[in-house]
């Protein structure tokens, strides 16, 4: 479950958390000085914008479902505003190492500046995309309450403008483009008649937060880790599912270094959307004299969830019994559909990201998350 949403200097909305208040950066202050590493592998300044007559500076991230709807309105407000002395500018102030899976459950990548890369490429944003997640000093500079929230500056660094990017997080019911209002007033040169809005998505994750997560590894290692022997029929009815979820299945062994090398991400993956109904079922093709192997192996990966070893040696045949079309050669990975059509599948080293967007695509609506699912069937 995601954190708390929040509304500016805070009231936070009613998801059962604690209220609390914080203040942000005041109009008519200057500009916090940065000197942050961006997701493009370079370090960017705040002198780097100083011919821009606007700057604006967007506080956003990669896990929340109301940042994620807003990064084609951010990429819009780019390309339309950048012919015209605009710098728009995101950062995120998140730690990844302090983020809990379930708070991953709407996104397929994490926090960190690697994965701010892999998003940029897969949404194919070209703003400069920052991090604050080492110290979080810009963060409090900025009092940032929720994600998105943008800050828009004039010629002189000072704040004319700060909350809302518009009125409505799905993006919709749009009645009022805040932020481009803000940014047409300071270029033409005249005050911003709404200084101030709310906001509302997901506050920072700082490492203040870090025991969330240590709280989940801690959970994680206290579950029961089983393997069962499995034959023909049962290898039969996986293939058709059954659960009424989504259903992964990953085909491995121990002897192969590809799987060894993805298990931990393979687990990562199933904590992040176990609450979602995803089902994970590992499937051991080594000779069944390797059982202790495979039960030393799972419980050190803390694979908590329901696992297969072959019962034969006759690895082709049990294979077959699985699909007559599967390959031979492990790792292969498949996502099921709750009637068992196949969503997805991989042979060799899976690309995480994109397995990750073939689940969060087929996932049921979040109701909690109105719109969310468009951002992943949509190209």
């Amino acid at each position: 479950m995601l954190r708390c949403s929040a509304v500016l200097t805070v009231v936070l909305l009613a998801t059962g958390c604690q209220s609390a208040r914080l203040s942000s950066l005041a109009i008519g202050a200057p500009a916090p000085d940065f000197a942050l590493p961006g997701a493009d592998g370079k370090q960017h300044t705040l002198a780097e914008y100083n011919a821009s007559p606007v700057l604006a500076i967007v506080f956003t991230c990669n896990h929340c479902p109301e940042a994620q709807r807003y990064e084609a309105r951010l990429q819009a407000l780019h390309d339309e505003y950048r012919g015209r002395g605009v710098s728009l500018v995101a950062i995120n102030p998140n730690a990844g190492d302090a983020i809990r899976f379930d708070e991953l459950s709407h996104t397929e990548v994490g926090e960190s500046v690697e994965e701010m890369g892999i998003r940029v490429e897969a949404r194919r944003l070209t703003y400069p995309y920052l991090s604050d997640g080492a110290t979080h000093t810009l963060t409090r500079q900025f009092g940032v309450t929720a994600m998105p929230q943008i800050f828009v500056f004039d010629k002189s660094r000072r704040l004319q403008y700060q909350g809302r990017i518009d009125d409505d997080t799905t993006g919709t019911r749009v009645t009022s483009e805040d932020a481009r209002r803000a940014i047409d007033a300071v270029l033409a040169g005249q005050p911003v008649r709404v200084s101030s809005t709310p906001v509302a998505g997901c506050p920072p994750v700082t490492r203040a937060d870090a025991e969330g997560r240590e709280a989940d590894l801690r959970k994680f290692a206290a579950e029961p880790v089983t393997v069962d022997s499995v034959d023909a029929a049962g290898l039969r009815q996986l293939r058709q599912n059954g659960t009424g979820k989504l259903l992964l299945v990953n085909f491995w062994a121990t002897w192969c270094a590809p799987c060894v090398s993805e298990f931990p991400d393979l687990e990562a993956t199933y904590r992040m959307y176990r609450s979602r109904s995803l089902e994970f079922v590992t499937v051991s093709t080594n000779d069944p004299q390797e059982r202790p192997a495979v039960i030393a192996f799972l419980r050190k990966e803390r694979a908590a969830h329901r696992n297969l070893q072959f019962g034969s040696p006759d690895v082709y045949a049990l294979q077959s019994a699985f699909d007559p079309e599967m390959p031979a050669p492990v790792p292969f990975t498949l996502l099921l559909g709750p009637t068992g059509d196949v969503l997805y599948q991989e042979l060799g080293a899976s690309d995480i990201p994109k397995l990750r967007r073939a689940i969060l695509a087929h996932l049921p609506a979040d109701q909690r998350s109105a719109g969310q699912q468009a951002y992943w069937t949509q190209p």
